[in-house]
């Protein structure tokens, strides 16, 4: 099973990605936690990265599609993997396909995840983080036991910079732009699924599994 997930910032494609592949003995891929963990390190890639995370613009074609590549040729995808956070403009689609093409693996299904601009603002300005663990907790939905603690590590949390209103907006402005072209792209090939994202957790996954079996 080969599967993309599109969807605007804070569509909680990421838990469904995260609950499908535990469940289907599958990969997720997720560049935006493979592109963190360089921020964190540091790398040149890294610092690239991050100025453009920072200011809620794409990471430059060149680092993601390199990044990918890589993953999908590992031992841990050979059964299936679904893509989170990648393609994000068709251009980056183009590339998917020639990578699939030398890996004869081609897409099964993608699934766009819908959900209006607002819901998403309050959903990703409410995130905190631990930069220790990785643990993340939302001030309304998941807060933590004690006020600005990680459950997990006891560590400090803090509100990423690509969570704040200014950068969300910018970020949404960026996906309206440059990913949603994807939707015709994928349309055209016949293998889109638009899903709401919308309802509660369960019911949203329960509509996903129903759609990538069909």
């Amino acid at each position: 099973m080969r599967l993309i997930f599109l969807g605007p910032p804070g569509a909680g494609k990421g838990t469904q990605a995260q609950r499908l592949a535990a469940e289907r003995g599958i990969c997720q891929v997720s560049t935006g936690d493979i592109l963190r963990q360089a921020v964190k390190a540091g790398t040149a890639m890294g610092q690239r990265a991050k100025a453009c995370m920072d200011a809620g613009q794409l990471v430059p074609d060149d680092v993601v599609i390199g990044i990918v590549r890589d993953k999908l040729a590992a031992p841990e995808c050979a059964k299936g993997f679904i893509l989170d956070g990648f393609p994000r403009t068709t251009g980056q689609a183009e590339a998917l396909d020639g990578i699939l093409l030398d890996f004869s693996a081609p897409i099964d299904r993608v699934v766009a995840f819908t959900v209006d601009d607002e819901p998403l603002v309050a959903r990703l300005c409410g995130r905190r983080t631990c930069p220790a663990c990785g643990a993340m907790f939302h001030v309304d939905f998941a807060p933590p036991k004690q006020d600005g603690t990680c459950d997990r590590c006891g560590g400090a949390l803090v509100q990423r910079d690509d969570d704040r209103e200014a950068v969300i907006r910018d970020r949404l402005a960026v996906y309206a732009r440059s990913t949603r072209p994807l939707l015709d792209y994928y349309r055209g090939k016949g293998v889109l699924t638009a899903l709401s994202a919308a309802a509660p957790v369960d019911s949203v996954y329960a509509a996903l599994k129903a759609a990538v079996d069909a």
